[in-house]
């Protein structure tokens, strides 16, 4: 295992219309290895999603840093990041987010060629992630003509396209009823264990988290570890 993604000391800061302080993030430390899984829950509003976003390249922290692959984030330019973003890290959100006018194989397609490859590389790459994600009946159907669960998991095929070294999903179930939401917290660890990338998922749904190595708690901004007791229960923060 190797360290594809960590965090050391972040800060987030926003200053209110009234000039106060809000710290969303204090002193976040978090180190993601490939082949793992790790869960981060929370309460609605307490910065989850602002420090995935942050651990994507997606926003900047105030202070501290993120390594990916062990190369400094902050100190790219925004195009710098874009590229990054778009090489190394993959994104699955609550709403699938396809283009709405292109079938699952273009949208899954869709990465690669902005990435610079050619139409036939990014459609046989896009081919097999589809029936990796048991989409292979589906390729040419558009988001419409597909229920919420197979959109979602052509996101998570879309997420894989690059080969990135870990994926960040932030509710990627959230929109989804219980059984189509099984089957992708499924999907995702299987991912995890087959395909060795590194996972950060923020979730309200402890289902997924149990299946994460380990899960964080983010509360007044600081980030603590979940202990689980021999029963399989949990213990609390440490």
């Amino acid at each position: 295992m190797t360290t594809v993604l960590e965090s050391r000391g972040v800060t987030k800061r926003y200053i209110g219309g009234d000039g106060v302080a809000l710290d969303v993030l204090r002193g976040v430390d978090l180190r993601v290895e490939s082949g793992e899984m790790l869960a981060i829950i929370g309460e609605s509003g307490s910065g989850k999603s602002t420090l995935l976003h942050i651990l994507g390249g997606l926003d900047r922290p105030t202070s501290g840093e993120v390594l990916l692959s062990d190369r400094v984030l902050s100190d790219r330019s925004d195009e710098e990041l874009a590229a990054v973003r778009n090489r190394g890290v993959g994104f699955v959100f609550q709403f699938h987010h396809l283009l709405r006018e292109f079938s699952a194989l273009e949208n899954v397609a869709l990465p690669l060629r902005i990435a610079g490859r050619t139409q036939d590389e990014s459609e046989s790459r896009a081919r097999t992630l589809l029936e990796r994600v048991g989409l292979g009946g589906r390729l040419h159907h558009r988001p419409s003509e597909m229920s919420g669960g197979e959109q979602q998991r052509t996101a998570v095929a879309r997420a894989l396209a690059a080969e990135p070294g870990v994926v960040l999903a932030d509710e990627p179930s959230g929109n989804l009823d219980r059984a189509n939401g099984e089957r992708l917290h499924d999907l995702l660890a299987e991912v995890v264990r087959d395909l060795g990338v590194g996972m950060v998922v923020v979730t309200h749904n402890m289902s997924l988290a149990e299946r994460a190595r380990a899960v964080y708690q983010l509360k007044e901004g600081r980030l603590s570890e979940i202990v689980r007791d021999d029963g399989g229960g949990w213990l609390g923060a440490v």
